[in-house]
């Protein structure tokens, strides 16, 4: 709900969130990677789960990203009026 206090120049955190994927990324390859070599087959299944997570969690930024800047609403636009509290 739009109070009327939001930052007028408030931004996403997008491009922070995507680089700290790859280096979550990294991490989880490089995890999945080592303890299969050193023969510890459950942590590297769970690294691979989040190297799984870390991936589908990029796409999704990568399409925020793609999609661009929304229709944010300007200061002409009035605030929203809160709901009425209903009494039961």
């Amino acid at each position: 709900m739009r109070t009327g206090s939001e930052p007028v120049t408030a931004r996403s955190a997008l491009r922070m969130r995507l680089w700290l994927s790859v280096w979550g990324l990294l991490w989880a390859a490089f995890g999945t990677v080592a303890f299969a070599l050193v023969g510890r087959p459950g942590w590297a299944a769970v690294c691979g789960v989040l190297w799984l997570v870390i991936t589908v969690d990029m796409s999704v930024i990568a399409r925020h990203l793609r999609e661009g800047a929304h229709f944010q609403p300007g200061r002409d636009v009035p605030p929203y009026l809160p709901p009425e509290r209903r009494r039961p």
